[in-house]
């Protein structure tokens, strides 16, 4: 029988293995799914966020995972769901309910990759927090980042009445709106995940920045600092 997992370099970065390792939310599982999507290539910059939500009475956790080679971007999102959600009654991929030993509905993890082309990032936002910034100095950094990097999978579509310039006009302008690329968005705070956090989100968008920018070894050495 051919052995499925002598298919699996398993070459990722120690880094890379050490902060899904901290992380806490499956390590191995995140980073097999992550392997496989990876495909070989090397590892330019990689940043791994985990929360936990309060649902009711229920805790959730939700991991994401992103690695930069230098031809893609390579997401990739891991969650755990309890027995009596739709997902357990039907099957996380169709194939029937997921079951333990005894023949009980048993809780169980998701966990997907989507690798996108550098060139189909369409944007790379990052959103600084400062307190305090007329004491700022340069190189301080920021205390809170929120990372939002959209490559068209996913828009969101904001409309408010439109208006004209005459504030008595009663008609009917119709709408506006403006449209917003938001794949995937990561916001991480000293004061709640550390300094290290902080710096880590901000290597990776530099890294992601630059690779947009066709600057492949400029990417390289951000990935470094």
């Amino acid at each position: 029988m051919h052995d499925a997992s002598a298919d699996t370099q398993h070459d990722l970065p120690a880094a890379l293995r050490g902060d899904l390792e901290r992380a806490g939310y499956y390590p191995d599982l995140v980073f097999d799914v992550l392997d496989v999507g990876v495909g070989g290539e090397q590892v330019v910059s990689h940043l791994v966020h985990a929360e936990t939500t309060f649902d009711a009475d229920e805790v959730r956790r939700h991991v994401t995972a992103m690695v930069l080679t230098p031809t893609r971007l390579v997401v990739a999102h891991a969650d755990d769901h309890a027995p009596d959600e739709p997902e357990a009654q039907s099957g996380a991929l169709g194939a029937g309910p997921a079951v333990g030993a005894a023949g009980e509905a048993t809780s169980f993890a998701t966990a997907a990759t989507e690798a996108v082309p550098i060139a189909q990032v369409r944007s790379v936002v990052v959103n600084h927090v400062v307190p305090t910034p007329e004491t700022y100095r340069r190189g301080q950094g920021s205390r809170d980042l929120t990372l939002t990097i959209g490559w068209g999978a996913v828009g969101r579509i904001e409309l408010e009445p439109a208006g004209c310039g005459d504030p008595d006009c009663e008609a009917d302008h119709g709408y506006t709106g403006t449209t917003t690329a938001d794949d995937v968005s990561l916001r991480v705070s000293a004061d709640a995940d550390g300094e290290q956090a902080v710096t880590g989100m901000l290597a990776f968008a530099r890294a992601l920045s630059a690779a947009t920018a066709g600057r492949a070894d400029a990417g390289q050495r951000a990935a470094r600092r």
